[in-house]
């Protein structure tokens, strides 16, 4: 890969855009588009949860912990900042009302969890009491000893050797760290909380406690990157030997203070166009590779000399029953897709109530939910045709045909008799291609 050269004397400055980063979500977690769910399919989403499971029907268990010391500038999730300890109580109190409800509910009850997810926000800004209760009490409702992954997302400023040493007793298997920059200027300009003496500070602790996995997380485009500062990241991540890294090209949903910086033309700088990004991330990729390291998805590379799965991502994009808890959180469930409200007092108080705090659902048709699979599954780099075929009755080189010679003739596609195959370049820019899937009314819709 050809590197462009970096402007001399101004490491962190970029030229003007070629290819401007444009305001919207960009990255898929779903179909049809969040925009198309409702209030008004809520007695479809209540009906399903009255129904008894699908057989064989993976499930896990999400929980949005949405707390932060500070809100990145380029932050889109519901999170809370400078909460206080009695605030933050409330809040786990609800969390587990919201489980012991779903706990004896018909399709929900007493399932085995193939997954936890601890998600945020900043599931470590908890104290070691308030996630030892929160833990105590889940369990109770919802066992997870059978569980094939836990995962838990962290901030290195919020980690203490006794914090670390509590989630791996209550069964945390993957520890997922938000690094996304080695360099403290670029840290500070994108609005994170910690440093990166912290990063140091902390990875003697997560090493000692055997950890399954440590995941670390780095984002390509953060405000002030430059070549330079972008393979210094790389170069101390390959240092840390993470079993995994997962690399993000930064995104400009509505909601962010960036997205907010382009519209009014407030920012003092140009972030970094598409091309940079996509070429930053295939520089970090090829890297990574060259250590050891081998793709997992569009996001991530897994070491050779241990693999990892990741269990959450890849039943989600199979179709499993995810149960979303928390503040704004989405979940599927008997085919229906429902999210909860993203209002703090609406949460606190249906739950004070005894009822499930929804606020939205959607029932996909059947087209849609194969859709769906085959949009998130594109992510890994190829389909496997026949799992298709088989749960679906489809062949989906011909019911997407179209798609697939339109992504083929942009070069996009890998062209195979008997596979799906992206090619790096498709890779690096899937969610942006994965709107050739979509049916007509959902193209141009806002995904939110």
């Amino acid at each position: 890969m050809i590197e462009p050269a970096a402007p001399q004397g101004v490491p962190q400055l970029l030229p003007p855009p070629s290819d401007p980063p444009e305001v919207g979500n960009l990255f898929v977690a779903n179909y049809p588009p969040f925009s198309f769910w409702n209030a008004a399919e809520l007695p479809r989403v209540n009906a399903a949860l009255a129904t008894a499971p699908r057989p064989g029907a993976d499930f896990g268990l999400y929980l949005h912990l949405p707390f932060c010391r500070k809100r990145c500038k380029f932050c889109y999730f519901r999170v809370f900042t400078e909460m206080d300890s009695a605030r933050i109580n409330s809040y786990l109190a609800a969390l587990g009302d919201e489980i012991e409800i779903y706990a004896g509910l018909p399709a929900t009850a007493a399932r085995p969890l193939r997954f936890v997810y601890f998600g945020g926000g900043t599931p470590s800004l908890l104290s070691v009491r308030q996630l030892t209760g929160l833990v105590e009490r889940i369990r109770r409702a919802m066992a997870w000893d059978g569980a094939e992954e836990v995962t838990f997302e962290c901030e290195p400023g919020t980690l203490t050797r006794s914090k670390i040493a509590a989630v791996r007793a209550f069964g945390v298997t993957r520890l997922s760290l938000g690094v996304e920059n080695f360099d403290d200027e670029i840290l500070a300009a994108n609005g994170r909380a910690h440093l990166s003496a912290e990063i140091y500070r902390v990875m003697p602790w997560i090493r000692e406690q055997g950890f399954d996995q440590l995941n670390i997380d780095l984002i390509a485009g953060l405000l002030g990157e430059s070549w330079a500062t972008w393979r210094e990241s790389v170069r101390k991540t390959v240092e840390l030997a993470p079993e995994s890294v997962t690399i993000y090209q930064l995104e400009l949903p509505y909601n962010t203070d960036f997205s907010k910086g382009v519209l009014g033309g407030s920012l003092a700088q140009p972030l970094a166009d598409w091309q940079t990004r996509r070429a930053w991330q295939e520089y970090a990729f090829e890297q990574l590779i060259d250590a050891g390291y081998e793709l997992s998805s569009a996001y991530t590379v897994v070491r050779r000399d241990k693999p990892c799965r990741f269990v959450y991502r890849d039943a989600v994009w199979h179709g499993c029953d995810m149960l979303g808890t928390g503040i704004s959180s989405f979940s599927h469930v008997n085919g229906v897709h429902f999210q909860n409200t993203a209002t703090w007092g609406e949460y606190l108080g249906a739950l004070a109530e005894g009822r499930l705090p929804l606020d939205r659902g959607l029932a996909p048709s059947p087209r849609e939910l194969l859709t769906r699979e085959t949009a998130l599954q594109l992510k890994l780099g190829s389909l496997d045709t026949a799992y298709f075929q088989d749960k679906f009755g489809v062949d989906v080189r011909v019911e997407f045909a179209a798609a697939w010679e339109r992504l083929r003739q942009r070069g996009m596609l890998q062209p195979s008799a008997d596979r799906i195959e992206l090619t790096r370049q498709g890779l690096l820019r899937v969610d942006q291609l994965l709107t050739e899937l979509y049916d007509e009314r959902y193209r141009n819709a806002r995904y939110t």
